[in-house]
């Protein structure tokens, strides 16, 4: 390069870095693993910051041992152009690094980014978002290409009624006269002309032709262990009709009762459809489908558990789920697809439905776990048998009655609703809480009791 290029070089300080000697060595460093992460650049060595030429001494292995002590220090290693040029009569280095694909360098163990003239670290969000983007296709199962499978493994007409259905919930319009082919790949279930996984979950004719895990198991145990079954039932298919048919399995094993509210007759099931039918759906569509198990329904006489396959996405914990939280997709396109037909919404309140459900049915909130890997959900009765309510005087019976159709009750309450003391409603709450069927909760003005 001319001394004029150089000169013009220098000034050019966004895509730039200068540094005075090569004793900046983890500066020197930083800035590699910062142009490696955003748009590359150049190093400038023997110029300071002010653009003052102060050269540097360069010996016979000057130039090697810079090369490996860069190689040394990035993850992967970068090895970039290095170059001697010489301005009014001083050697300078001019490490020429190129942008990297992954934008995943690190220099000693940490990521950093370069912003206008200097090379910040990365914060760890950014990081992480990085890992994310390039592991993207590893981690989504769903968007992987299903080998083997062609256009005559999709059920076609499964594909219309499904099309037909977000034109009815979400009023997105795609014309009949349009290919199976085109469908697909409007929805993004195809890939460079093949088809992803999630074709084949959504509308495969045999999906468990590809997928022997890809099943909804359901059994109806008798007492309250999975000892001994009554009923059970494993679906395939589709994971839309899977969906379907566990629901009406759930149905059939559940009771069904009438309320007469004024002149109108209301049918109420014995846990609320629309949790059920919510934790199912939840179950299939972020089951992590890799692994060879399937989704569970189990249904006890105290009890149902929705078992997935696999944890709760990360970050998630089953705590977050009782609060305000992310929407975070394992398999983004079939929670696309099951989003255009508003099996789910996307916002991270399904979780907090089906505690508002349970509790305007007067039952317990649903438990949220991880158990042996799995993430499950439990809806619960009340555990009070004909026996122990017989034992209970008329108004310990009154306050159980209560609680069922409420949440809660206090002492106030209590005193409201049997017409006594303070010290009798105070009395009949302690005895209830003796026997194992209401827990106290809250403190000082606030106290609460509920059902166990």
């Amino acid at each position: 390069m001319t001394e004029k290029e150089l000169r013009d070089l220098i000034k050019e300080r966004e895509h730039v870095e200068l540094k005075s000697s090569l004793s900046l060595m983890n500066e020197i460093i930083q800035a590699i693993s910062a142009f490696s992460n955003t748009k590359g650049g150049r190093v400038i060595i023997g110029v300071d910051d002010s653009e003052k030429v102060l050269g540097v001494e360069i010996g016979k292995g000057t130039i090697e041992n810079l090369a490996n002590t860069i190689g040394q220090n990035t993850e992967p290693k970068v090895q970039p152009t290095i170059k001697v040029e010489t301005i009014d009569n001083k050697k300078i280095i001019i490490i020429e690094v190129k942008e990297s694909l992954d934008k995943l360098v690190l220099a000693f163990g940490r990521p950093f980014k370069r912003v206008g003239k200097s090379s910040p670290r990365m914060s760890k969000d950014e990081y992480e978002r990085l890992i994310l983007e390039k592991h993207r296709e590893k981690l989504y199962f769903d968007s992987q290409i299903c080998k083997g499978a062609t256009l005559e493994d999709i059920n076609t007409s499964k594909l219309k009624i499904f099309l037909e259905k977000v034109r009815f919930e979400r009023k997105l319009e795609i014309s009949p006269n349009v290919s199976v082919k085109e469908v697909l790949e409007k929805l993004n279930l195809m890939k460079d002309g093949s088809l992803t996984n999630a074709a084949i979950f959504l509308f495969g004719k045999n999906p468990q032709k590809f997928f022997l895990q890809a099943e909804t198991r359901c059994a109806r145990f008798k007492g309250n262990k999975p000892l001994e079954f009554i009923d059970m039932k494993v679906f395939g298919g589709n994971i839309i009709e899977q969906r379907e048919d566990a629901l009406e399995f759930v149905k059939e094993h559940i009771k069904l009762r009438a309320e007469i509210k004024g002149t109108e007759r209301i049918e109420k099931w014995e846990y609320p459809i629309e949790a059920l039918r919510e934790s199912i759906t939840n179950a299939i569509c972020h089951r992590d489908y890799k692994i060879s198990g399937n989704v569970q329904i189990r249904i006890f006489d105290d009890r149902i558990e929705i078992w997935g396959c696999g944890p709760l996405p990360e970050p998630l914990t089953p705590t977050d789920l009782r609060r305000e939280h992310k929407s975070i997709l394992r398999n983004p396109l079939i929670g696309r697809s099951f989003f255009l037909i508003k099996f789910i919404e996307e916002w991270g309140t399904g979780t907090n439905r089906m505690i508002e459900a349970c509790l305007k049915e007067g039952l317990p909130e649903p438990i949220f776990e991880e158990a042996s890997g799995n993430f499950l959900v439990v809806f619960r009765k009340y555990h009070i048998s004909e026996e122990t309510l017989e034992e209970l005087n008329e108004r310990q019976k009154k306050i159980v009655d209560y609680l069922r159709g409420h949440k809660k009750i206090n002492r106030k309450i209590c005193m409201e609703l049997l017409g006594t003391s303070k010290d009798t409603a105070i009395r009949e709450l302690s005895s209830l809480q003796e026997k194992g069927i209401i827990e106290r909760a809250g403190k000082g003005k606030n106290v609460y009791y509920h059902l166990v």
